[in-house]
């Protein structure tokens, strides 16, 4: 953790013996060959020794045998990083190392990229079960990673749209007022921004999310605005007020449930809050108003066929 003038604090006694015990023991279990060394001769303890670990991570050999003993010295974060990658640390690892060090904060920046989350099968298999809900996966950045029917159902044009755009800020913000689907549009998009606000802390310098801000921002006027208020909100359950070409008006609470085994990613379901809404989901799974257009689709249709000309 870094103190008001700027140094690092150190952490307490605790934790730097939970710290020094931790690191021997991930060192004990690395075999030289693992590390890319010759295998050796006549080791008296298991694993990697010391000097070797100080050596592959760029670290002085004393520094490290006084962290490991559990020693009140500084560790940076790019120091446990390179110590994490030498002891083949896994994300769980990872993020346990440095909250062991008094750095939990920095511990996110070496999570699975977002934007590269892989949905496990069991977590298809849970929202395919909560049917006839509708249901996804979102990562921080709102980027649309799976779903199941009733999801696909109620907006087709999110699910259809190409692997890279499949974004529901993007969609939210570049979709045509005529034909938005957010009935209650100017409250929902403002806690989306404070949302993504709140979420960019933890991702301030990351390329991906660097160049999502500054694209959105270049497209919608509305987004720049409501992004240069600050404003800041966790996910919670939200009455969200949809509408389908079929349906004037659909009434869902959201409520979202993190998905521990992939940081950064969460499961978003969607309640009919009224009978109204949960019959016109019946129909709609049924392929009741599945082929339904709002009056001004013809018009988006040429739209696109003449950019597509020219």
């Amino acid at each position: 953790m870094t103190t008001a003038n700027g140094q690092h604090r150190t952490a307490p006694p605790d934790r730097r013996a939970e710290l020094a015990a931790f690191l021997r023991t991930r060192r004990e279990r690395i075999t030289p060959e693992q590390a890319g060394l010759p295998p050796g001769s006549r080791r008296r303890t298991p694993g990697l020794r010391r000097e070797e670990v100080a050596q592959l991570s760029g670290v002085g050999v004393t520094w490290y045998t006084w962290l490991e003993q559990g020693r009140p010295i500084n560790a940076s974060p790019q120091v446990l990083t390179a110590i994490a990658r030498i002891l083949l640390l896994d994300q769980a690892e990872r993020e346990h190392l440095f909250r062991l060090a008094d750095l939990p904060d920095a511990a996110a920046a070496g999570a699975i990229p977002t934007g590269c989350e892989k949905v496990l099968p069991e977590v298809q298999e849970i929202i395919d079960a909560v049917m006839p809900m509708p249901a996804c996966v979102l990562n921080e950045r709102f980027d649309l990673l799976a779903w199941n029917a009733p999801y696909a159902a109620l907006w087709p044009g999110v699910v259809g749209a190409a692997p890279g755009e499949r974004n529901i800020l993007w969609m939210v913000f570049t979709h045509a007022d005529c034909c938005h689907p957010y009935v209650n549009r100017h409250e929902q998009v403002a806690r989306l921004v404070a949302q993504l606000r709140g979420a960019y802390g933890r991702h301030v310098g990351e390329p991906a999310w660097t160049g999502f801000v500054r694209r959105l921002q270049a497209v919608s006027p509305q987004f720049a605005q409501l992004w240069d208020a600050h404003d800041v909100a966790s996910q919670a359950t939200y009455l969200k007020i949809f509408r389908h070409p079929a349906y004037a008006q659909l009434a869902l609470t959201t409520t979202s449930l993190a998905v521990q085994a992939v940081p950064g990613t969460r499961i978003v379901v969607y309640r009919p809050a009224d009978e109204i809404t949960r019959k016109a989901i019946a129909a709609l799974l049924a392929g009741e108003g599945v082929d339904a257009h709002y009056p001004c689709w013809e018009l988006h249709q040429q739209r696109a066929a003449d950019l597509a000309v020219s």
